[in-house]
């Protein structure tokens, strides 16, 4: 009989642009809600909210994508010169880099014999890929993607951020630090738990943590707009 196909659904892959999405969106929605209550509470017309909402989306978006790109390319660095020492080692001391290979695979378990076989024949196929795998932590998956992440981060930072904007222009100006706040709370739920399955995670924990944080974000900053807006 024909053995059944076993396909497993793992996550790991969608670490790079996962993290820069969520980071994005959640930003964007915590910021720029915050931002519009704390300009809100404290008494701003609202073109005045209109005005502090564009900014920061326009300038948390560029700075999202900006600071995403220089610490990923970081990263990119970073892994890119242990490549190229490792690059190094394995053409003027093979023997050694061989050693150290098999030194890997005994800590992990294998016996000698088997822990050299394996080495040899990973060397054999691919020796910078085992290094860069088994030594250095490096993979294809999670390996550095600055512009990846810096679009996927300013993208979702937009559209997280034109949430909020878009309830403080279309709720009366009497309500808008209640529904801006509830609103926003509840996309952030919504994006906690989404980011959650998407990784595999519990959806439950995922939105919790994202909404705690949140409300505390909006409740100081709203404390402070109603603090500085009133008349002395």
């Amino acid at each position: 009989m024909p053995r059944a196909v076993h396909l497993e659904r793992h996550f790991t892959h969608r670490v790079g642009w996962l993290r820069a999405a969520v980071l994005g969106a959640n930003d964007g929605i915590v910021s720029t809600a915050a931002l519009v209550v704390g300009v809100a509470a404290a008494g701003v017309n609202r073109q005045g909210l209109l005005l502090t909402g564009v900014a920061g989306l326009v300038a948390g978006a560029m700075s999202m994508a900006a600071g995403e790109y220089v610490s990923v390319s970081s990263q990119a660095d970073t892994e890119q010169a242990d490549l190229a020492r490792e690059r190094s080692e394995l053409a003027t001391d093979p023997a050694q880099e061989l050693e150290e290979l098999a030194g890997i695979y005994r800590a992990r378990g294998l016996d000698d014999h088997l822990a050299h076989q394996v080495a040899v024949q990973l060397t054999a196929h691919d020796a910078l890929g085992a290094h860069a795998r088994d030594e250095l932590g490096i993979t294809e998956a999670l390996s550095a993607r600055p512009v990846q992440a810096a679009l996927a981060s300013a993208a979702t930072f937009a559209v997280g951020a034109a949430l909020p904007l878009v309830l403080a222009l279309l709720v009366p100006s009497s309500m808008v630090v209640p529904l801006v706040t509830a609103g926003s709370l509840l996309a952030l739920a919504a994006l906690g738990a989404v980011a959650a399955g998407a990784g595999g995670a519990g959806q439950v924990r995922g939105a919790l943590r994202v909404v705690v944080w949140s409300a505390l974000a909006l409740a100081l900053t709203a404390g402070v707009g109603r603090l500085v807006g009133a008349p002395v």
